[in-house]
């Protein structure tokens, strides 16, 4: 069996920690992310930013451990836009195989996923999912992602304006209900995993600020 816990700082940003090692997704820049400030001091076996932006990519503000993991990271680039990139270029899907469950960031994923894209990725355990259109793919597309992902599957939704915290050309998490249907909101920042018992559900986490 094995287990991840998950912690959410807030935007497209995540801890994933297990027994074979840690990662962290997508850290941001100070002041790239209206109402979010990134936590100081965190640190992770593994720093993975799907893309170049500042919202994406402040690899420079967490500590490498130096230590080795175990677990696998596999990467496919796709566009960032619904124009082949040429409007705000490429970014990664990042898959992890932490020996027996799988985690996959879909970074800032601007268009549907090809069949091959799917492939990639749609057999996933928990998928790390934007939605909130403008940057990313809308709330609509977001629900046809999920409705393409295996069962059980944890879906835990990304890259969503909510108050303060977001952009202003983002969807609301409230907006983006409208087109993902039984959203779980959770209170807490962080989830644990085992692969004997993957919730199939959609959520979302408050961030660690």
């Amino acid at each position: 069996m094995s287990k991840v816990k998950i912690s959410y700082y807030g935007h497209s940003c995540f801890k994933v920690e297990s027994s074979s090692g840690s990662i962290l997704f997508d850290p941001y820049a100070d002041g790239s992310v209206p109402g979010l400030q990134l936590p100081r001091g965190l640190e992770a076996d593994v720093v993975s930013c799907s893309h170049g932006h500042d919202d994406h990519n402040a690899a420079d503000l967490v500590r490498v451990s130096g230590k080795t993991p175990t677990f696998k990271v596999s990467k496919l680039t796709v566009p960032h836009d619904h124009h082949d990139g040429a409007h705000r270029g490429l970014s990664d899907i990042t898959k992890v195989d932490f020996d027996g469950l799988t985690v996959c960031h879909l970074g800032d994923l601007g268009r549907l996923p090809t069949a091959e894209e799917y492939h990639f990725f749609d057999a996933a355990d928990v998928v790390l999912l934007p939605c909130a259109s403008y940057f990313t793919i809308s709330s609509a597309e977001a629900q046809e992602v999920i409705d393409h992902l295996k069962h059980p599957c944890l879906k835990i939704l990304m890259h969503f304006r909510e108050g303060r915290r977001g952009y202003p050309v983002q969807e609301t998490i409230d907006e983006v209900a409208a087109d993902v249907s039984f959203i779980h909101r959770l209170a807490a920042t962080q989830i644990e995993v085992e692969s004997s018992a993957v919730p199939d559900e959609i959520i979302t986490l408050e961030p660690i600020q």
